[in-house]
Order: C-alpha cells, then sequence, then structure tokens
C-alpha cells in the first residue's frame, strides 16, 4: 500500500509538471480594437503575450499607455517577467505603451528596427553627409570635426534596445524578420515580424504588414515552407474587394498558410473574407482572445 501511494504521488506530480509547460504555449491578444472581452478596452491598436516554451514575450505595446497598463492588468500580465519585447514599427498604435513598460520594467530588453532616423534611437556614421572643407568652422557641424558616430536620440531614452537590421535568429527557433516597406504612405518604414518554429510548422506574429502579409509569410518560409500561423494585422482596411481576395488566395493556394488569425488593421471587409475563406482554420483573435500554438 506504501509503494503505490508512494508511485501515485510521483504520478501526480509529474502530470502536474507537465501541464504547465504545455498551457504556456499560447498568445493572449492584449490590445485590439475589437474582441469578446468585457474586461479589457477596445482601442486601435495592437499588442500580444506570447508564451512558448519557457519564454514570454510582449509584441508591441498598443496605442495608449493607460489602456495597455489596464488590459495588461486584466489579463495577469506580470510586465516584469519578460524575456524580451518587439517593437514592430515606429508607428505610436504599437508603441505608446512602452511609456507604461517603461515605468514598470526599463531593463528589458526590446528589439526594435534599425532606420537611419527613428523614434527608437539610432546611429550614423558622420560619413553620412557630404562636406566642405573651405568653410570657416562656424558654418561647419561640429566645427568641422565631428564624432565619427553620431547618435540620435530616442523617446524611450531609458529603454534597453537592440536594433535589428536584416533577419535575425535572435534564439533557437526564434526568428525576426526584417523587411522595408514599398508601400506608398509608409515606403522606407522598417518592419519586424516575428517568427517561432514549432513541430506543425512556424508561428508568425505580424505587427502591421505594411511590406505586405504576403511577402512577409515568403521571407519566413525560407526558414521553413511550412506555415502554421500568421496573427496580426494584415494591414487592408481600405483594400479593394479584389485585392483582399488576392492576398487571400496567395496566402491559402500559393504558401499553403494552414490557420489565419487576422488583427487589428485587417479591416471588417477582410476579417470577413478570410473567415469564410478559410473555414474552421479562421482563428478569431480579439483583444482578450487566448490561442494556443503547438510545441
Amino acid at each position: 500500500m506504501y509503494k503505490k501511494s508512494i508511485l501515485l504521488f510521483i504520478l501526480i506530480i509529474s502530470w502536474s509538471s507537465l501541464t504547465p509547460a504545455q498551457s504556456e504555449n499560447r498568445i493572449t491578444i492584449l490590445y485590439d480594437a475589437f474582441g469578446k472581452s468585457s474586461n479589457m478596452t477596445k482601442d486601435w491598436g495592437f499588442s500580444a503575450l506570447i508564451e512558448f516554451n519557457g519564454q514570454r514575450v510582449l509584441f508591441d505595446a498598443g496605442n495608449d499607455a493607460e489602456i495597455f497598463a489596464h488590459n495588461v492588468a486584466a489579463a495577469g500580465v506580470d510586465l516584469l517577467d519578460l524575456d524580451f519585447v518587439i517593437a514592430s514599427h515606429r508607428h505610436l498604435d504599437h508603441t505608446a505603451g512602452l511609456n507604461h513598460l517603461m515605468d514598470v520594467n526599463s531593463a528589458v530588453k526590446i528589439y526594435a528596427p534599425k532606420e537611419s532616423f527613428g523614434v527608437f534611437g539610432s546611429v550614423l556614421p558622420s560619413a553620412f553627409y557630404r562636406k566642405k572643407e573651405d568653410l570657416p568652422a562656424h558654418f561647419r557641424y561640429y566645427d568641422g570635426k565631428p564624432p565619427e558616430i553620431m547618435t540620435f536620440g530616442s523617446a524611450w531614452p531609458d529603454g534597453n534596445f537592440e536594433y535589428i537590421e536584416k533577419t535575425t535568429e535572435i534564439l533557437p527557433g526564434i526568428h525576426l524578420i526584417s523587411l522595408v516597406s514599398d508601400t506608398p504612405g509608409t515606403k522606407e518604414l522598417r518592419e519586424l515580424s516575428l517568427v517561432i518554429e514549432t513541430d506543425k510548422g512556424l508561428v508568425i506574429i505580424v505587427g502591421c504588414s505594411h511590406p505586405g502579409v504576403d511577402l512577409i509569410v515568403k521571407e519566413a518560409s525560407k526558414i521553413d515552407k511550412r506555415i502554421y500561423l500568421v496573427l496580426g494585422g494584415y494591414h487592408m482596411p481600405t483594400a479593394t474587394d479584389d485585392k483582399i481576395k488576392s492576398v487571400a488566395d496567395t496566402l491559402m493556394s500559393k504558401l499553403q498558410v494552414q490557420h489565419v488569425a487576422p488583427d487589428h488593421c485587417t479591416g471588417e471587409p477582410a476579417q470577413s473574407v478570410f473567415r469564410d475563406l478559410w473555414g474552421s482554420r479562421y482563428i478569431y483573435s480579439g483583444v482578450g482572445s487566448i490561442i494556443s500554438l503547438p510545441n
């Protein structure tokens, strides 16, 4: 009887130690303008907490610091318990909540897009501008003796930023896709997307998809052609029906995406198209939603 009790105790402990690890593989939507949650405030913008294999990652921080703080608290998220943060791009509907994050946890590493001049801060060699040696010193930058590297200010000077210029594997199986938008209105804007390798294919989290959600997925497919899930803003709030259907067809037929979870700037007509076209492979992910991930 004693041996049976010990065996039962071991089995219970083993089972309980496995359960949390399984539940951690998920995405919680912390910020969006639509959703079913009555405890969280809806507002234009995006933020998500990704929990995967023990890593806790904040992706973007929404449009308003107070709303972000409220939704984080409502979801029971501890911002001190983050492994790192990703700021997908410089637009305020993805970054304003960083003000609250800085108040709570200014030491956490924040991966941000590297841009020549940007809100996250940047550096440039002083060789980037032409010199005019025969000008009097008081006409010249730095009196004609500029530093070799020029450092520019940040909207969050206390932030622990690491700048990403090209697609980078930041941890084994966790990548940041770095692409530059060629879309009118956002030309030259660099955007980061998060890619996680799972046993069922890639999970891709996008912020606004300014470079094009199809192009982001194509870039990610260089890592693994199996695309399990694309979650986030697809950036089609003003797109025509033909454009929406073209992107939807590309993701489904050409890139063979298994599941879609459109958020934020995807747009209401596009939500309808993806929901109807994908059926059971469409995953609803408004604010407050929790989406399970494979291992």
